[in-house]
């Protein structure tokens, strides 16, 4: 074939040996798939959701062809080249680069690696004035990534989810699991995959950054019911080295009066990485452990990691099943960590989380040495998966070669543990992960931004990180409180970043308080323990003020699970940019260092040491009020927030009845 031609409900373009398929894929949407190999293929790992059955508009003539799905419409010339535009307008939202004379660069570029794997590159023109949301969550402090490189590979604190928000009024998910990256240049934007066996993108429009978020969770799949204790706080360090020890933090705050939801189990909870059960010696008495904490109302989160060591009553077996992930070149090594055996550095391998007979050994682990007990959810450390050296070239995966598709891994390993839970129960669901992929919210999977340095430049980075993670698909997000590495506890500065860090994480989605508190970064001090890192731990004066936080976060619980729901139903963020229901003003592009928790609430933190004062911009079209004076402004403009160490500026909008202010 040569040409265009209709097959089913898709636009079909054949030319040169490369195949384009465009079908409609939900309401207002579209998916685009090309190869130059033999057909598009449907066997390829998707996370999108088979869609409901939408009319669609298919029509060829001399000029090219045309497809039309509710609002979006895709043109294609005869040589094959896609825009994307309004259908009732025209107006163009996206299209593909044309092919120059002088260059011969086609906009999609396929260059042969070998077998049917292809290094691929789509370039798309960059518009003046736009906007570029989304990408996961990234270290590099931007909100508007426009301009940016972004790197598509799973790391500690950066997380690739592909799915792109922009300010034309669509989203676009790169709908592929390839090392890569995507260059959101000036004069073009380019999506690069390393390797891979064909193109594959979604994209969507909306007339409101709601309509696309719901679009693109209607795609991959909603968050689940968000369970009422993660709406709480969370205690965790690293570590809690024995059975006693955590009991006796989980004691005193209720001894203090001082809410606890859940508690912690960091990890070399472990016999040995890979084995899956409590070390005996450390919790002698884990189900004792577990009634006594709900006793008190306090959830156990146990921490679960995906790696192997040689030394693991399961490797022999894993390993001769094909469980393991595997390495292309020299020995089947990861990375080189230390375990709880005195023979000290060991090399470990990680379970194969793409292959489900793994998925389904790992989970009956857990469920003999953990679930039993009624330990119902867990942290899924490291689980990028975190290597080194990151050759993703030399990984062999059950789903293929790590280039083509590791940056699925965390969202099959939180697959397997949500599939597998909800068959044994009904009971909601959640996983704290640091990486995730597309679709990882419909598993469950809580995200926090990583083992982050404890500074006011990082919790920054973290504003912006968290509502690009918010515009990525995933409504479950946190920070570790006061960041991961350095903090010294004794530190008047620390102290002021951790009360600062405290007052932000009280408005996000989850409120967890975690860390290295040791300013030394030693490996074998992080596996003994870390410094005191409980509510009473930083001196008397931070004391005073996180203990009023905590019953702020309390009073709030109603509203953050409210929101939950609204994420669960209509994939609309928690936590999210001024301009996402303020699109009409301007101004509130601008601002990258405030943000919406919910309808109600604006919240202006403070990220400078030293500041008490901060400018706020309250969003037009409505009034706002101070909710701790009460004094109410008229929106569209900038006002000074005053804001003493014990006080966030925060604003209820129109009048909202949301109990800021401590009623007892």
């Amino acid at each position: 074939m040569q040409g265009f031609q209709r097959y089913a409900n898709a636009l079909l373009w054949e030319r040169n040996h490369e195949q384009l398929r465009i079908e409609p894929w939900g309401r207002d949407s579209l998916r685009v798939r090309s190869t130059p190999n033999a057909a598009v293929r449907d066997d390829l790992l998707s996370v999108l959701l088979s869609p409901e059955p939408t009319e669609v508009q298919i029509a060829i003539d001399a000029q090219g062809a045309r497809i039309s799905n509710g609002a979006l419409t895709a043109s294609v010339s005869p040589q094959g080249h896609v825009r994307f535009s309004k259908t009732e307008s025209g107006e163009e939202l996206l299209a593909e680069t044309p092919l120059k004379h002088s260059t011969r660069i086609p906009p999609r570029h396929f260059k042969a690696l070998h077998s049917d794997l292809y290094h691929l590159e789509a370039r798309f023109k960059a518009y003046e004035g736009e906007r570029l949301y989304g990408l996961g969550q990234h270290q590099h402090g931007l909100l508007d990534q426009k301009g940016a490189v972004v790197e598509l590979a799973q790391r500690n604190t950066e997380v690739a989810i592909p799915f792109l928000f922009s300010s034309r009024g669509y989203g676009l998910l790169w709908h592929n699991p390839a090392i890569g990256r995507v260059e959101l240049g000036k004069t073009a934007t380019r999506w690069i995959a390393e390797a891979t066996a064909q193109l594959d993108y979604w994209i969507t429009t909306g007339d409101t950054p709601a309509s696309i978020m719901e679009h693109y969770a209607d795609a991959t799949g909603h968050a689940p019911e968000f369970p009422t204790w993660a709406s709480g706080f969370w205690q965790c360090k690293l570590r809690y080295r024995t059975q006693d020890e955590l009991l006796q933090v989980a004691r005193e705050y209720k001894k203090r009066g001082l809410p606890l939801s859940v508690i912690v189990i960091d990890f070399f909870n472990w016999t040995l990485q890979g084995d899956w059960r409590f070390d005996p010696q450390a919790w002698p008495d884990p189900q004792a452990m577990v009634d006594e904490l709900r006793a008190m109302g306090v959830e156990l989160m146990v921490s679960v990691w995906p790696t192997v060591n040689p030394m693991s009553e399961n490797f022999v077996e894993m390993q001769a099943r094909g469980l393991l992930m595997r390495t292309e070149r020299g020995i089947p090594a990861m990375m080189i960590f230390q375990d709880n055996r005195p023979e000290g550095p060991a090399f470990v391998q990680y379970y194969d989380a793409t292959n489900p007979e793994a998925r389904a050994f790992v989970w009956e682990q857990v469920r003999e040495h953990y679930y039993q007990y009624g330990i119902k959810t867990w942290w899924l450390d490291a689980c990028e998966p975190e290597m080194h050296p990151l050759d993703a070239d030399n990984v062999r995966f059950h789903l293929g070669n790590g280039s083509a598709v590791a940056n699925a891994y965390p969202m099959l390993h939180a697959k397997g543990f949500y599939d597998h839970q909800h068959r044994e129960s009904d009971e909601p669901i959640l996983n704290l992960c640091r990486s995730a992929w597309a679709g990882s919210q419909r598993y469950g999977a809580a995200v926090w931004s990583g083992d982050i340095d404890s500074t006011f430049e990082d919790l920054q980075i973290q504003v912006r990180a968290g509502l690009n993670m918010a515009l990525s698909g995933i409504p479950w997000w946190t920070t570790d409180i006061g960041g991961f590495y350095g903090g010294d506890i004794d530190s008047p500065s620390f102290r002021e970043l951790l009360i600062r860090w405290f007052q932000y994480s009280t408005f996000c989605p989850m409120l967890r308080l975690h860390g290295y508190r040791n300013p030394e970064r030693n490996i074998d001090a992080m596996i003994d323990t870390g410094a005191e890192n409980e509510a009473w731990s930083f001196g008397p004066e931070a004391y005073e003020i996180i203990k009023e936080l905590l019953f702020l976060r309390e009073r709030l619980r109603p509203y953050v699970e409210a929101q939950m729901r609204v994420a669960h139903e209509k994939g609309t963020p928690p936590m999210r940019p001024l301009f996402f229901d303020f699109p009409e003003d301007e101004e509130c592009t601008r601002v990258d260092d405030q943000f919406l928790f919910g309808p109600d609430l604006l919240v202006a933190p403070i990220l400078t040491e030293g500041a008490r004062s901060r400018g706020v911009y309250l969003p037009a079209g409505t009034t706002w009020t101070d909710a701790w004076s009460g004094e109410t402004f008229e929106g569209g403009h900038y006002i000074t927030a005053v804001a003493p160490l014990e006080r966030i500026p925060v604003y209820l909008r129109d009048g909202a009845d949301v109990p800021i202010r401590d009623g007892r």
